[in-house]
């Protein structure tokens, strides 16, 4: 196997994060309060234009915003990165005011010009409020363009294995992306696509089969890229048999395992988690390979119409209050230092099941896109839906 650059060593060293620092958040960085500024006064009427994941602002957080602010909240939403970036595109950058991207994908949104849609962070919003390492990787993960922060760090979150251990006992020690393609799974297995290229990569790594410097070299050149995709997805479609569900978003992840009748799948934590709080049987967990981590974001875009409302806005989703009740919705992670003092047992129970100390200390992290990465895996991706 190839060995890691120094600076792809140093990133993961930076992007790694204690589990305490997660799970009592409060303890190790207290948020800094809200505070009511001029242009939250400003605010106090009027409308924001939302384009949000489609599971983030729920019914809860939106009355709550509408009932603290005055502000009537105006929320469109998307289920993947691919949707919300051509919706923004197709309008020129215009008709939001913020938009929730991962924050990967935040060089993607760029004009003709190259210039980002998405403005400085105004001064008014309380970044104070984010747990500083984040904001700090955020840097080098796509949240700075033109020298500028343009997105702040809003959650974060992870995709692993989700599992029916009634039907497919598989200890957590050995859990491998490689048990999607299981004898026992033929026709059971689910995943997305474009994660599964990454999951299959990282185990055939792993085993030696297709080295790729951990998946790190997908990033670094498109021969590179074509070399470890093509054999990556040789391999796969040498085991379709086990396809049994694609998913794109969380409800069609979940509707894989409750309609589809998948007993495995790699898929994002809120798939499992939620499935685990209806059953018990279904386990979310780290793949001994790294469980693959995002960080999602939100910014505000340069041609934003009400950028007072934006403001009040974004303030008040940085509230550690309002981070807790986003996680017990979602199951997510919210980056607002002291959310977790908000959040439910249930869901401190869960996190301390997945996020082991040695699952923590061997995350992946989705890195920004690079020019070539996004068209040459759409490719690859084509030929597994069209296996």
């Amino acid at each position: 196997m190839a060995a890691k650059a120094d600076s792809d060593i140093q990133r993961e060293k930076n992007m790694t994060i204690s589990r305490r620092s997660m799970i009592q958040m409060g303890a190790a960085a207290v948020a800094a309060p809200v505070v009511l500024k001029a242009t939250d006064a400003l605010a106090s009427s009027g409308s924001v234009k939302v384009l949000a994941w489609q599971d983030y602002i729920q019914p809860n957080i939106a009355e709550k915003f509408e009932a603290d602010t005055g502000i009537k909240l105006e929320l469109t939403t998307f289920g993947s990165n691919d949707e919300a970036e051509s919706t923004i595109r197709a309008n020129g950058g215009k008709g939001f005011d913020i938009v929730f991207p991962s924050i990967t994908n935040g060089p993607n949104y760029a004009d003709e010009n190259g210039e980002s849609y998405f403005g400085e962070v105004p001064a008014d919003v309380n970044v104070d409020a984010i747990i500083p390492s984040f904001l700090r990787d955020s840097a080098t993960l796509g949240g700075v363009a033109g020298g500028k922060q343009v997105l702040l760090p809003f959650d974060w979150g992870t995709e692993g294995i989700t599992l029916n251990r009634a039907e497919l006992n598989i200890t957590d020690a050995d859990l491998s992306y490689g048990d999607l393609f299981r004898p026992e799974a033929v026709g059971k297995a689910a995943f997305r696509q474009k994660s599964v290229v990454m999951g299959v990569g990282l185990y055939l790594d792993a085993i030696g089969e297709v080295p790729s410097n951990r998946m790190l070299d997908v990033y670094r050149s498109e021969e590179d890229a074509r070399r470890v995709w093509g054999a990556t997805v040789e391999w796969i479609i040498a085991r379709k048999e086990n396809f049994g569900a694609f998913w794109n978003n969380a409800t069609e992840a979940t509707a894989a395992f409750k309609d589809s009748g998948a007993i495995i799948g790699q898929t994002w934590d809120t798939t499992g988690l939620l499935l685990n709080r209806e059953n018990s049987d279904f386990v979310y967990r780290a793949p001994k390979e790294g469980i693959i981590t995002w960080l999602d974001s939100f910014g505000m875009l340069r041609e934003a119409e009400n950028v007072a409302q934006a403001v009040a806005f974004m303030n008040f989703m940085l509230q550690p209050e309002v981070g807790g009740m986003f996680a017990n919705n979602t199951g997510y992670n919210s980056a607002v230092a002291g959310s977790a003092d908000f959040a439910s047992e249930e869901f401190k129970r869960q996190f301390n099941e997945v996020y082991t100390p040695e699952v923590l200390g061997n995350m992946w992290w989705w890195q920004a896109d690079t020019p070539f990465f996004a068209p040459v895996r759409d490719e690859y991706v084509e030929i597994i839906t069209n296996a």
